[in-house]
């Protein structure tokens, strides 16, 4: 930038994106001087390196905005932890469960694990019940991205929130639709006594 520039000529485009031309950097750097600007390497590689005239703060400035504005657009997915044991009474499901399906409506992804202690390694079929029972209890409010499996002594399933939010609310305004006009009604014809002559 500005007298970094060690080439011997430049490629100069303005700060209105015009084509200057080709010259030395000090006469480009003279150029910005004149219009309170910088003088910019932004193509170091090319014959010969290409320099533009800006405002090199106000530059860097919008890039923070911009980078800030997209930060601020980017939603963080955390994953979150609920512990169950194979013995889990139904009381403490519940409350477990509950806590699964706040994070699920907050939009964090929800790791649920069995941990199986010495014996309880033999009893694995009650953890992949507790689960399967999880997955069906959140049906409405998560997806399954990870069906239960196995990792050493540890069970573990993947739940991550439903995209399709207020996809079942489409259904009934469907079935609302106005019924057709009703036909004008048509006097009734005459009986065939009435009809012989």
């Amino acid at each position: 930038m500005n007298e970094r520039i060690r080439a011997r000529e430049v490629r100069v485009i303005g700060d209105e994106g015009e084509q200057i031309g080709v010259m030395p950097p000090f006469e480009a750097l003279k150029m910005a001087r004149e219009r309170n600007l910088d003088l910019v390497e932004i193509s170091p590689t090319a014959q010969p390196p290409v320099c533009r005239i800006m405002d090199y703060g106000k530059f860097l400035y919008q890039n923070e905005k911009r980078e800030r504005e997209a930060k601020k657009k980017q939603k963080v997915i955390t994953v979150k932890e609920v512990k169950f044991r194979i013995n889990v009474d139904d009381h403490d499901y519940e409350t477990k469960k509950n806590h699964v399906l706040r994070f699920l409506d907050e939009g964090d992804k929800v790791k649920a694990t069995i941990f199986f202690r010495g014996r309880e390694m033999t009893r694995q079929s009650l953890g992949r019940q507790i689960l399967e029972r999880l997955i069906k209890d959140i049906d409405q409010r998560g997806l399954v991205e990870f069906r239960p499996r196995q990792e050493g002594n540890t069970l573990h399933l993947i739940l991550a929130p439903n995209k399709k939010e207020g996809g079942g609310k489409e259904k009934p305004a469907a079935a609302a639709k106005p019924a057709p006009p009703a036909k004008p009604a048509t006097p009734p014809a005459p009986r065939g006594g009435a009809q012989t002559a």
